[in-house]
């Protein structure tokens, strides 16, 4: 994909996120494609906007007047792009759905920043507090992130050694990169595997040296309704579950209120000096330190105690540095 076109899904995304209201199709073009022809316009729009719904992103068709029949807009709701489970597919610009678990990403991050000072500077009304979904900052820290990551949207086939439980050594793989996606603490890419001929999900984790990138872009096309984060679910091994009970301070942590069972309001906080909310989920544990970090001093873990002791560590990890 070119520097050009990923900076302009880039621009389109951010426009859609973080504008107050349905955009219509000719203040788009104003913004963002104002140097093309209607035809180039026509043709660059319709493919730049099921590129990002292809990626998983609710790009939504509305009208700007509920009493008028006037030109139609478009938007993504916040509420609706911030769901727990958000596939992660593109490189560095198309930040697509990638955005609220990889916001934290350095080179994310710059693209994010770039593009909303664009978009300022086009007089375009924006409301920054729809990048809270960016929350928790979860960092894709993986050596082989980028690659996959870059492979998805230029749709190239990746070549890597990946090591098995139970294997004495790890054996060489070839897959179709269809996302990316954090599932229960840890990243895992899901495609076509060339070599079994059938859908399978690799834990990063297990990937052994270098990921490459081989053969021509546009080599295979992603599966029409494909949907990550149940193929992930469906293909990636079992993890003991066990309850997860959180304080977390009123109005925080809205993606671990989304994932609980339950939410008790009014509870005593950690300084009894303030009300909490108790969240209870019933989740594996691997991972869920990260997200609780993530919210700083919003949340408290209560049990089990193995995390609350997992996250202790840490924070005094941290304060020796």
């Amino acid at each position: 994909m070119s520097a050009q076109k990923t900076e302009r899904l880039l621009n389109l995304l951010i426009m859609l996120l973080v504008t107050t209201r349905f955009v219509p199709k000719s203040r788009i073009r104003e913004i963002l494609y104002a140097d093309a022809s209607d035809e180039a316009f026509d043709k660059m729009f319709e493919r730049d906007k099921e590129e990002l719904r292809s990626l998983g992103v609710p790009v939504e068709l509305g009208q700007l007047d509920a009493y008028f029949d006037d030109e139609p807009g478009y938007r993504i709701k916040p509420d609706e792009f911030a769901l727990p489970q958000i596939d992660l597919a593109a490189d560095e610009a198309a930040v697509v759905g990638l955005a609220t678990r990889v916001w934290d990403h350095q080179r994310l991050a710059r693209a994010t920043t770039e593009a909303v000072r664009k978009l300022t500077a086009a007089g375009a009304e924006i409301d920054l507090s729809a990048l809270d979904i960016a929350q928790p900052r979860l960092p894709a820290d993986e050596p082989t992130f980028d690659v996959f990551f870059e492979a998805i949207l230029e749709r190239s086939v990746v070549e890597f050694d990946y090591w098995r439980s139970g294997n004495d050594a790890p054996a060489r793989r070839r897959l179709e990169p269809w996302g990316v996606t954090r599932y229960s603490g840890r990243w895992y890419v899901v495609g076509h595997d060339l070599d079994r001929d059938d859908q399978r999900v690799f834990r990063l984790s297990r990937v052994q040296g270098e990921a490459r990138k081989v053969g021509r872009p546009g080599a295979y096309t992603i599966p029409d309704g494909t949907d990550i984060s149940a193929t992930t679910r469906r293909l990636a091994p079992d993890l003991s579950t066990e309850p997860v009970v959180l304080l977390v301070r009123a109005g925080a942590a809205l993606p671990l209120r989304r994932a609980a069972d339950t939410v008790e309001t009014g509870v005593p906080g950690p300084d009894e000096a303030t009300t909490w909310d108790r969240l209870t989920l019933t989740r594996a544990s691997v991972g869920i330190a990260d997200e609780v970090l993530g919210f700083g001093a919003a949340a408290y873990v209560e049990a089990p105690a193995a995390l609350r002791e997992q996250v202790v560590a840490r924070l005094e990890a941290v304060l020796a540095r």
